[in-house]
């Protein structure tokens, strides 16, 4: 596009100082050839003038003149040769070389570049050698890696890389902590390499507890990955079929500096080859590689998967969440949950198909990404009691209510009698839908969570260390006011998986096994402990405090509204889900009751709950409008910010009482 934009430039000054007239015919820079065929300057300044130059984008001194050429790939159309050149025009940006159709939208692309600070043309005008001399260096976590100045964008680039996906890659790195913890070495793979910046951070960090290998099925992104290792003075080891022509940079000689790089299909380096964790980061969906993940992952080993198919996964695109994952959902209040439990639910049968069964050891979805890690469990025992919590959610459209199908194949009645709400009967029609399957089981392990939170502040990974202690309580269903770090009688000793681990505080050696198979007797033992505690678990899905609020009440603050559920013998915590929901055991009918109860008149709330401002036409004693309620919450929930507490930070504790209590 550069050099586009600079030799319509030089003509068109060339010509218009007066060295219009030339004999020699010469091509349009910007069109192909069958298009406009070389003519003399003239027509060729008038030709560039009129549909190149008119129809141009300014920024900065430069213009980006509209191209005809075949930069674009155009899909083929059977009307002729004149509508594919038509479709095929298109605009490059200076900034991020993205090409784009329309004149209106290449404008908005821009600003959107100038909004972000991003303002500098990075366009390069040759090649000094293997990679580009305006590259970038991005650094975090003490690993830096360079890329190309459009990683920003996944499609139109080899090195993509998302600074917003930097807790998924702190979450991911302390479950890997924790799994070294457990046995060393253990041999991990990133399939989905990119930048290579996860692998070379469990390298540089972990050291030789681990083995990484990171794998792309780029040639330019596996080059990249080459040239970040030396970067950060790693060994690069080959693939099997290169070992000959071994390729090491770095200053080390130890092994533990050495990271394994392969150019493979991420299905293929799975089938070859066997992990101890595996970490699955495709740009959508990874249903297509969940089978060749549980093929040959070493049992006790850790599977983890990144999906950004938000649009599906959060019901936007619902036709495309029946065709990757074979589930039926809705729009709900619970919609993250909803996600979560889904993307399990396609794990567990990926699983069970390779006889073996899962534990969901976290589980997290936030605005950019649905973060599942799970440990994988060997054999048809563990396989069929994971597979039976893959059920049915039966959710009533009218109250929001919801509960999981009953386990048995056999047909009921009228099943509208399994929810708790009455809807059925006081509602016209039908009222509720069936949603799944879904995972029914628990979301969280707090064991594993726990040290997870101890590597987290041992390596000081300041943005997961809140998001981890929310996890905790909303696993343990507790408020944060209740939160420690350790758990009673749990220091030296946890149980996970049916399996009792000792943490790597302690002298003796984890009773994990590393590559071999468990003997009869040790397998009987496991299943004894496999019992299901459901009384422990934390109760599936949340409420929203705002969607189940009383029209012309002033309800009370969320952190007060806890303690009132709590106080009437419920298990109650808030969740990293929604800012505003409320994870409890309690049937929608009793939150219902017990926010009623404690929900004040507005005119009342405003002596009880604080000074709350009404707009000067509303006087005390009339109905207050919508907006003026709207106003009421953004009003409280700007004091819940204020007090500490936000939807994945439990720092402080609750605010003290005021003269309403």
């Amino acid at each position: 596009a550069f050099c586009h934009m600079l030799f319509s430039l030089g003509l068109l000054s060339a010509n218009t100082s007066g060295n219009c007239i030339s004999y020699e015919r010469k091509p349009c820079p910007l069109c192909p050839e069958e298009k406009f065929k070389a003519c003399y300057s003239h027509k060729l300044h008038r030709h560039l003038q009129n549909l190149h130059w008119k129809v141009s984008v300014e920024f900065e001194g430069y213009r980006m003149c509209i191209c005809h050429l075949s930069c674009r790939p155009v899909k083929p159309n059977l009307v002729g040769d004149q509508t594919l050149s038509k479709m095929g025009a298109h605009y490059h940006c200076i900034i991020c070389s993205a090409t784009i159709v329309r004149r209106t939208d290449m404008i908005g692309h821009i600003n959107r570049h100038v909004n972000k600070g991003e303002t500098e043309s990075r366009f390069i005008t040759g090649d000094t050698g293997k990679y580009p001399s305006s590259y970038e260096v991005v650094k975090e976590s003490a690993t830096d890696v360079q890329v190309l100045p459009n990683h920003s964008t996944p499609q139109k680039t080899d090195s993509y890389f998302n600074p917003k996906m930097k807790l998924n890659r702190q979450l991911i790195f302390c479950a890997l902590a924790v799994l070294a913890g457990e046995r060393k070495p253990i041999e991990c793979l990133d399939a989905f390499g990119a930048t290579g910046i996860m692998g070379l951070q469990w390298a540089k960090h972990l050291r030789s507890s681990v083995k990484v290998t990171i794998n792309d099925c780029n040639e330019n992104s596996v080059s990249m990955i080459k040239e970040n290792c030396h970067l950060n003075k790693m060994k690069v080891k080959l693939n099997i079929r290169e070992q000959d022509n071994n390729e090491t940079v770095g200053n080390g000689e130890e092994n533990s500096d050495t990271i394994e790089v392969t150019k493979m299909d991420a299905n293929v380096v799975m089938h070859l080859r066997s992990f101890d964790f595996i970490h699955l980061d495709p740009f959508g969906t990874s249903v297509n590689y969940l089978d060749s993940a549980f093929r040959n992952v070493r049992n006790l080993g850790i599977v983890s998967l990144t999906s950004t198919d938000i649009s599906s996964l959060y019901a936007k695109a619902q036709h495309v969440t029946q065709r990757h994952y074979g589930c039926n959902i809705v729009r709900t209040e619970y919609y993250k949950e909803l996600a979560a439990r889904t993307v399990i639910a396609a794990v567990t049968r990926a699983a069970a198909r390779c006889n073996k069964g899962i534990e969901v050891l976290l589980a997290v979805a936030l605005e950019h990404f649905v973060l599942v890690v799970v440990r994988v469990l060997r054999g048809p025992t563990p396989a069929d009691d994971s597979a039976r919590k893959v059920r049915y959610l039966i959710h009533c459209q009218w109250c929001e209510e919801r509960v999981f199908q009953k386990e048995g194949n056999m047909m009921e009645e009228n099943p509208y009698q399994q929810l708790p709400c009455d809807c059925h009967g006081s509602m016209p029609g039908k009222t509720a839908v069936l949603l799944g399957p879904l995972w029914s089981g628990a979301l969280f392990n707090t064991g594993f969570l726990r040290r997870m939170l101890l590597e987290a502040v041992q390596y000081g990974l300041d943005e997961a260390q809140p998001l981890l202690k929310t996890l905790i309580c909303e696993s343990e269903c507790t408020t944060p006011k209740h939160f420690s770090t350790h758990s009673p009688g749990d220091e030296n000793k946890q149980e996970e998986c049916g399996v009792y681990i000792r943490t790597p505080n302690t002298s003796v050696e984890s009773y994990l096994v590393h590559g071999k198979r468990k003997s009869e007797e040790v397998l009987r033992g496991i299943a004894k402990r496999q019992r299901a505690e459901h009384s422990t678990e934390h109760p599936p899905f949340y409420y929203n405090i705002h969607r189940h609020s009383i029209k012309g009440m002033n309800m009370p603050k969320l952190n007060k509204f806890l303690n009132y559920l709590s106080e009437a013998g419920y298990r109650v915590s808030r969740t990293h889900f929604d800012p505003m929901g409320v994870r409890t055991n309690a049937p929608l009918a009793e939150f219902k009751t017990v926010l009623m109860e404690y929900s004040t008149p507005t005119y009342v709330g405003a002596q009880a709950e604080g000074p709350v401002h009404l707009p000067g036409d509303i006087q005390v004693g009339e109905e207050v409008p919508a907006a003026a309620a709207i106003k009421v919450e953004e009003a409280e929930l700007a004091e819940d910010d204020q007090s500490g507490v936000s939807a994945a930070v439990f720092t402080q504790p609750y605010p003290t009482h005021c003269a309403a209590d």
